[in-house]
């Protein structure tokens, strides 16, 4: 079996700020191999964001430290490159798609010349070349009228055409990892599924495994093989998409399973988790979740390890979960 394109092992990372030391990583470890489509799921606030952010080091400089655990971006360690390992990094080798298109855009200059720019700045090809594939990068989005969108600015697009140019502009360099985070958060359900779609097919196209990263379990199931539930800067359970949904494992899974549309009776109230994330700059001792979980026992005041439950890898870190025999997943 090849290399994992990302390896995280016993990641723990942690932010300097006015009020202390913000706990946002506490010891992660998750993998994602080639041509493969995994989620990363949990609440606003879980680290989603911050994980994603550190495989390509796109964090405030200075204002973090890694305290544990390491990191491998196809067999790299992002904290130990220089800006010319980063910039080889960053576009060419792993791209990234964000929530907000308008934000990621240029909003003074036209689509075409911006998606030029990033296919010439990682392919040694002329301008009329770069043109070229331009437009049969938004075609490959399904864009209608690819010239027009190309003398368009970013405000003329709607948001879904803009993320769908993200998207194109996130594939020109053919990257072996994208990471997408929560693309599809502020678009309809219909335009959302056409997104989904162009992320899975343009994947296998090219080969390239995705980190799908996303509060919303529905849309995970429709695109991921694997997926990873977070839980204030840990992992809480992992596995099969499907073992993880059918079969969830960990109090705080089923309280995102619970509070979709689809777990309840028509006009029948969504069922919400009690409470709030834990404070990060002081996290309580034993089980994060414990505070709001409506199984916990005593044995919840020491921190649970992630283990594999079923010998199939779908792994869960909750006391009440913990086989007879157990072996700690690293």
């Amino acid at each position: 079996m090849s290399a994992p394109i990302i390896q995280v092992t016993d990641l723990a990372l942690e932010f300097q700020s006015h009020r202390g030391t913000v706990h946002a990583l506490n010891g992660i470890s998750l993998e994602v191999r080639e041509g493969e489509i995994v989620g990363l799921v949990g609440e606003s606030g879980c680290g989603k964001s911050v994980t994603a952010l550190a495989l390509t080091r796109l964090l405030p400089e200075r204002h973090f430290a890694v305290t544990a655990g390491q990191v491998r971006v196809l067999g790299k360690d992002p904290f130990a490159l220089d800006e010319a390992g980063l910039q080889q990094l960053r576009g060419a080798e792993v791209a990234t798609v964000f929530q907000e298109p308008m934000n990621a855009l240029n909003p003074t200059m036209r689509i075409g010349p911006q998606i030029v720019e990033v296919i010439r700045c990682h392919n040694p090809v002329g301008a009329a070349e770069a043109r070229r594939r331009a437009g049969q990068l938004l075609a490959d989005m399904q864009i209608p009228d690819a010239a027009r969108v190309m003398r368009s600015y970013p405000f003329e697009l709607s948001g879904g055409m803009r993320q769908r140019v993200l998207i194109a502009m996130a594939f020109a360099g053919r990257p072996r990892l994208l990471i997408a985070d929560e693309p599809t958060t502020a678009l309809d359900v219909t335009v959302q599924a056409q997104i989904l779609d162009l992320i899975r097919l343009k994947a296998r196209e090219q080969g390239t495994a995705v980190l799908f990263i996303s509060h919303d379990m529905a849309v995970v199931s429709q695109l991921c093989a694997r997926v990873y539930v977070m839980y204030a800067g840990r992992i809480v359970e992992s596995g099969r998409t499907r073992a993880v949904l059918e079969r969830p494992q960990h109090p705080y899974t089923r309280a995102l399973l619970q509070s979709l549309p689809d777990a309840v009776a028509p006009k029948q109230k969504l069922a919400a988790i009690p409470g709030t994330l834990p404070n990060l700059l002081a996290l309580p001792p034993g089980c994060l979740f414990q505070p709001r979980c409506p199984e916990a026992i005593e044995v919840c005041a020491r921190m649970p390890p992630l283990v594999d439950l079923d010998g199939a890898g779908h792994c869960a870190a909750c006391w009440r979960r913990q086989p007879a025999r157990s072996t700690v997943v690293a």
